[in-house]
Order: structure tokens, then C-alpha cells, then sequence
């Protein structure tokens, strides 16, 4: 297959039928005889609590199907026990579409230690345990015990992180496609507007749901076409991995659900493949055998345009959470009310982050206008509006209208991040753009300040220093959030970071800036404990770092293998998927999963804490550090230990029922007798 700049077959909204909009999408029978239907055509499901906001997954879908003519209801976090809940709004005429919600599952559920988080930002007072484990899978067979000849179609981040077959954490074992578990027809991944709009009207058209299979972004088993050539990732032997490129029909094999099961280097061959194929612009399909049948996944969705872009953020969005929660705060629509997403995509390519793998490394952007016409919204109907905006970003804060020079070198690029090892001579830095946009927002009746929270890309923003100038000027307030993630130039490779150095740049940039400003702002830098390809020595010297530099952590993050990200194929596998796969040629990492080291890691982040002084006493003296020990400001730890601290780290293993004890295994570290 010949390379080549590749757009869609028509435009989003080229099928739209307006019809007046709902006051919020229908959820309950009251509602849609409120609004003179008998029946709906789509039901959603969602775990999240339904807010009627751009920013929420459901909210979006929902608008947008409306828009297309069809008359769409909302269930949203129903009581899972039974199939009655799913029957609220009646049996829909088109399809069941079924969403975790704006987080997958288990990572809204539980910590990077495993443990059940006691609320959740996205339900009704912040109550914790309103969906099921694994809800898309849940949700998905409660529909169809509900309505067995009702399509069901899978869609958002969890359906989309775990669209083949993937390691899970909390299982610790490799799981089949969640297509397959939730017996559903379809599943559409990644930002699925383009998909969704096409499922919908062909259903509706009385298609059924195994002829869309030439539908981008979407999954579905079927047989190989005859006509089409398999190329075989699944031979570890070979170096190829699948990556001939030939004429006509192809599509890749990757290595069968039953192989990555039992070969974790068939699952890192099958992690890299997958990562290798995601630019819409070259990626062929993929297909894995699920025992006797084939998961096929149709190449990505074409990125939305700027006009498709704000189209679908200029629906009709009431603009808050449905009026079944009166009063009750929802956290998650509290922390975004005020906030504006710009941009949709990420092309860092952080191994550790899920963004890549569910919206691309294409950047798509929303028009000035429609920013504009959002922050008037906000400013008009938002209750409490104070003049402060506390967001305008999106993954990143500063990746606004930045890509390729060259659309055909993007379109048969294959580099899983274009700022790493170092930003790519072919890509656009520039933050024009994003300056005019902050001074037209600043220049917008009614607005006093506009904040960025989200995350900035520092490499990226030394290459201007007008941007770092306009951002501590105007958009900072006391703090900014950056993330290096660690100091070390081992981790920071199989994240696929810069280097520290890059860092020490922007901090000397904000720190000018700041003065000039005659202002008195400070960096508050993030890091991740436990990352695959640490070693305790790495984390030691971060810890001598932030000594160094004093930072004292308050909060600090474990790493948490997410479904599908390159560096949860390090931690299942000990194997590199950024290079090369092979029996006898494959790179290995050492992952860190005893739960003992996980906590020293994270205690060096925490070195401050005297809860931490015994731990990390003893692993210094056994890495040869005791150097390190002492009162001396070059010293990381006192050698006496304060009356009433230390319990944290005197804590015995856990006891598992019927009195066993937990052991756990780590590196340079004796176990707890």
C-alpha cells in the first residue's frame, strides 16, 4: 500500500438533520414524553454521571448523534445487579452505545498499590462505587440481556485502551479483547465522531453491524478477506515484524491472544506493532486470533478539521449536570466548568500516558472563533462565573496548531513521538498562533484572568521565548505544574522524555521571565516513582536532586501500567518495545513489581518524611551509601530517627486470609523478617 495524504469521504456534519434540541438528553420516561417520543432511537450508557458539558465523552456523542436526526437518551451509572435499569428509556430502534465513562474503570476505581479509592470525581457527591470493575463489559451484557436483538456498540477510553488483547494490572494476567468479553457487535476507538455518525445512520439504514466493517477506527470480528494478504507479525523468529510493505490489500497479523498470553515477548511484538501502526496516514489493519475467531481492527480515524472540531464543540450543550442531581456537587464538572479545551492530541508520546493511543499524535485544533464563542458561554451561562478562566489547553498546554511541515512526510511517518530523542527538524514549533489566541481570550469582555493548568510541554517552550514571557506575565498563578518525571537518563529513555537538562532551561527562562514581571511564581515539578527501567541508584539521585534543589513532594505518583501504554509492555514483559522484538534480539527492562521496592521508590520521592528515614536507611546501607546518612546538607537522610515517626516504614506485610504472608520480592533490599 502506497503512502498518501488521506482525508475523509465527507465532511462530519454532511449528513446532519437539525432537529430541536433536547434541554438535556432524555433520562427517564417523563423526559422524552416531555418531548413527544414514544421511543429512542440511541440509548447511551455511561458510568459517568451525565453532565451536558463538551468535556464529558457522553455529552459529546449524545449532541452530536442528535444532530444527525436521531432522538438519543441517557442512562448514566445504572444499578448493574439487573437488566431492569437498561430498560428505563424502552427498546432502542438503532443501537445500545456503551461507555466506562471519561476514565477507564479500574484506574477511577483503584491506586497504583491496588487499593479502592474512597470516592470519584465523576459520580453525584463525589461517592465512590456507583459502577461495576470493568463497567464497560458489565454495562454491555446487561443491554443485551435487556434487549438481545439490539445492536450494542462500544465506545470511549476503556473500550478504546483495551481494544485487543492487553495486559491488566489488577489481574495481573493478559485479557482477551473487551469486545470479546462484552459480546457486543462493535467497538469504535479513539476520538469516535466520524465513526459513531457513520455506524448510526447505516444501522438506521438497516445495515447490519458485520457490514461496517470498512469503517475506520472500528473493531469487530470478522474472517480475513480472501482478496487480502497477510503479513505476519506473529513470527518472533523474524526480524520483520510484519513491517513488508507491498501493493494491494493488506492487513498484519499480530500474534494470537492464546501466544501473548504465554510469550511475553509475542505481547511486546504485539504492543509495538500496534503503536506502529497508528498514523492514519500509513496504518494497515491488524487482525489477532481470539481462539476461533478473528479480532480485526480497521486502521484510525481520519483527525477532525478545525471546522469539524468546532462544529462539534458549537452543539447545543446545556452546560451542567442534569437536573436529577439538584444540588450535589459532581468534583469532575466543578474542575472543568470554567476551563476551555483547545486542541485534541498529543505527539510527545510519553510511554507511560494513554493520550497517543486513544486520540493520536495528530494534533487537531479548534478555530479561534469557536474559543472565543465557548469563553462568552462560559462567561454568559456558567453560574458563579467570576471572570477567571482556570483552563485553555488540552493534553498539552502548548501543542496548539504545531505539526508536520510536510503533510506527506507526516502521512508516512512512523516515529512514536516527534520530540524524542530530540524535536524533529519537520515539526512546526511555533507558538504564534497560541500567543494571539491568549491575548484575544485576555481581550474578551467580562474576563479577568485566564489560567493554564494543563501540563506544559517545556522542550517545546524554550524553542519560544515570547511564549514563556506571555505565560508568566498573564497565565500564571503563584504555581506551575511541569513534569519532568525524573532526572536520570536511564528512566527517562524508556519514557521517552528529555533529558533533565531541557528542564534546567525552561526553569532559568521562567525564572527570568518571572522577574521581569516583577513577580514571585514557582515551578512545582512531577515525577513518577517505579517506572520501568529505574533502578533504586536512579532513585537516589532524584532524591538528591529535589534535596539539592528543595522540593519536598506533598503528593507523588506510583507508576500505574495503564491498558495499552508502550511502558505497561515493559512492566508485563521486561522487554523494550521501542525497539526491535525477536526471540534472541529483543532489549530487556528490568520492571519494578514488588510492591516493597515500589514503596522505596516512591519513599525517595518523599525523602523529607520521616515516616520514610528507617526504609530508605536501609537501602542505603545496602546499596554502599551509608555516605549518605547524616545530618550534613549533602546527606540524604538523619541517622536518628525522631520519637513517635517511622511507623510507616515498621508496617508489617500485608496477611493475606488464612494467615499467610504476603511476600514480596525487590532488588538490592533484604526482605522484612
Amino acid at each position: 500500500m502506497d503512502t498518501q495524504i488521506i482525508t475523509a469521504d465527507k465532511p462530519l456534519m454532511a449528513q446532519a438533520r437539525p432537529r430541536k434540541p433536547a434541554p438535556f438528553l432524555p433520562m427517564s420516561r417523563a423526559e422524552m414524553d416531555a418531548l413527544g417520543w414514544d421511543v429512542c432511537d440511541i440509548v447511551l450508557v455511561t458510568g459517568d454521571a451525565y453532565v451536558d458539558h463538551p468535556s464529558f465523552g457522553m455529552a459529546i456523542i449524545g449532541r452530536l448523534l442528535e444532530a444527525q436526526g436521531f432522538r438519543v437518551g441517557i442512562i448514566a451509572q445504572p444499578d448493574w445487579h439487573s437488566a431492569e435499569p437498561f430498560k428505563a428509556l424502552g427498546k432502542p430502534k438503532v443501537f445500545f452505545g456503551v461507555t466506562g465513562g471519561n476514565m477507564d474503570s479500574m484506574v477511577n476505581r483503584y491506586t497504583a498499590d491496588r487499593r479502592i479509592r474512597s470516592d470519584d470525581a465523576y459520580t453525584a457527591g463525589g461517592e465512590g462505587g456507583k459502577r461495576p470493575d470493568r463497567c464497560t463489559i458489565v454495562y454491555a451484557q446487561r443491554c443485551r440481556e435487556a434487549f438481545k436483538d439490539v445492536p450494542v456498540v462500544l465506545g470511549g477510553i476503556e473500550a478504546s485502551l483495551r481494544r485487543i488483547a492487553h495486559y491488566d494490572y489488577w489481574s495481573d494476567k493478559v485479557r482477551r479483547s473487551v469486545l470479546a468479553d462484552a459480546k457486543a457487535d462493535l467497538l469504535l476507538y479513539g476520538n469516535a465522531e466520524r465513526a459513531v455518525v457513520e455506524v448510526a445512520h447505516r444501522l438506521a439504514a438497516g445495515e447490519a453491524p458485520r457490514e461496517l466493517d470498512d469503517i475506520r477506527g472500528v473493531a469487530l470480528f470478522r474472517r480475513v478477506p480472501e482478496d487480502y494478504a497477510e503479513l505476519h507479525a506473529d513470527d518472533l523468529d523474524s526480524a520483520d515484524e510484519g513491517a513488508t510493505r507491498q501493493k494491494g490489500a493488506t492487513v498484519i497479523r499480530l500474534p494470537a491472544l492464546e501466544q501473548v498470553e504465554q510469550d511475553k515477548e509475542a505481547y511486546a511484538r504485539a504492543s509495538r506493532v500496534l503503536h506502529r501502526e497508528s498514523n492514519p496516514g500509513n496504518a494497515r489493519p491488524l487482525v489477532q486470533r481470539h481462539g476461533d475467531r478473528d479480532l480485526w481492527l480497521n486502521p484510525p480515524p481520519i483527525p477532525l478539521t478545525s471546522e469539524e472540531m468546532d462544529a462539534v464543540y458549537d452543539l447545543p450543550y446545556a452546560r451542567a449536570p442534569h437536573p436529577s442531581y439538584g444540588e450535589a456537587k459532581i468534583p469532575a464538572w466543578d474542575m472543568i466548568k470554567f476551563s476551555v479545551t483547545i486542541m485534541r492530541g498529543c505527539f510527545g508520546g510519553c510511554t507511560f500516558c494513554s493520550i497517543t493511543e486513544h486520540e493520536g499524535r495528530i494534533i487537531q485544533n479548534r478555530s479561534e472563533g469557536s474559543i472565543l464563542r465557548e469563553i462568552e458561554k462560559i462567561r454568559d451561562k456558567t453560574p458563579g462565573f467570576t471572570g477567571v478562566i482556570s483552563d485553555i489547553g488540552g493534553p498539552t498546554a502548548n501543542m496548539y496548531r504545531m505539526a508536520c511541515k510536510d503533510p506527506k512526510v507526516e502521512a508516512a511517518c512512523r516515529r512514536p513521538s516527534c520530540v524524542f530523542p530530540e524535536i524533529c527538524p519537520n515539526l512546526n514549533t511555533s507558538h504564534d498562533d497560541l500567543i494571539r489566541l491568549y491575548r484575544k481570550v485576555r481581550e474578551t469582555k467580562g474576563i479577568k484572568k485566564v489560567m493554564v493548568a494543563s501540563g506544559v510541554r517545556y522542550d517545546l517552550a524554550v524553542e519560544s521565548p515570547e511564549y514563556i514571557k506571555e505565560l508568566v506575565t498573564h497565565h500564571v498563578g503563584g504555581y506551575l505544574k511541569i513534569a519532568p518525571e525524573h532526572t536520570e537518563r536511564g528512566p527517562l529513555d524508556k519514557m521517552m522524555k528529555p533529558g533533565i537538562g531541557a528542564y534546567d532551561k525552561f526553569k532559568r527562562m521562567f525564572d527570568e521571565a518571572a522577574e521581569r514581571a516583577g513577580k514571585k511564581y514557582y515551578l512545582i515539578p512531577y515525577f513518577i516513582a517505579a517506572h520501568p527501567g529505574t533502578t533504586d541508584e536512579d532513585m537516589m539521585n532524584l532524591a538528591l536532586w529535589l534535596k539539592k534543589n528543595r522540593y519536598r513532594a506533598d503528593q507523588v505518583q506510583t507508576f500505574l501500567p495503564s491498558p495499552m501504554a508502550t511502558a505497561t509492555a515493559m512492566y508485563h514483559t521486561g522487554v523494550n518495545p521501542l525497539r526491535g522484538v525477536r526471540h534472541g534480539g529483543s532489549d530487556k527492562v528490568e520492571a519494578i513489581k514488588g510492591l516493597r521496592q515500589r514503596r522505596l521508590h516512591k519513599a525517595f520521592l518523599r525523602y523529607h518524611d520521616p515516616d520514610n528515614w528507617p526504609a530508605l536507611r536501609e537501602a542505603l546501607i545496602e546499596m554502599g551509601r551509608r555516605d549518605l546518612i547524616g545530618s550534613q546538607p549533602h546527606q540524604l537522610v538523619p541517622a536518628h530517627q525522631p520519637p513517635g515517626t517511622g511507623k510507616a516504614a515498621g508496617t508489617r506485610r500485608p496477611v493475606r486470609s488464612g494467615g499467610k504472608t504476603q511476600k514480596f520480592t525487590t532488588k538490592g533490599i533484604r526482605l522484612m523478617k
